[in-house]
């Protein structure tokens, strides 16, 4: 029986450590992934959380404005030509 080829010792080293460095790094991606997806899980949550404490504020204010870093609060101006600017947008 003939004898089987082989790669040089130094060639099937450098293989295998080419292919340890690609599963790292495919593994590594895969739990970047499913960290993104926790963190637009989280993403939503506190969208959500937002729009309830908006609803809340409003309810008890009225429509206005809040500087966030004093907590003034400012009612909203109604804007005339609000309607106008939206024609001109198109």
């Amino acid at each position: 029986m003939a004898k089987a080829k082989k790669v040089k010792k130094d060639e099937l080293e450098l293989i295998n450590k080419q292919q340890k460095q690609m599963n790292e790094l495919l593994r590594g991606l895969g739990v970047l992934d499913v960290q993104k997806m926790n963190m637009h899980t989280q993403i939503n949550g506190l969208s959500a959380a937002i729009e309830t404490t908006k609803k809340d504020l409003e309810e008890k204010y009225g429509a206005v404005n809040i500087d966030l870093n004093t907590g003034v609060l400012t009612d909203i101006e109604e804007c005339e030509n609000c309607d106008n600017d939206k024609k001109d947008a198109k």
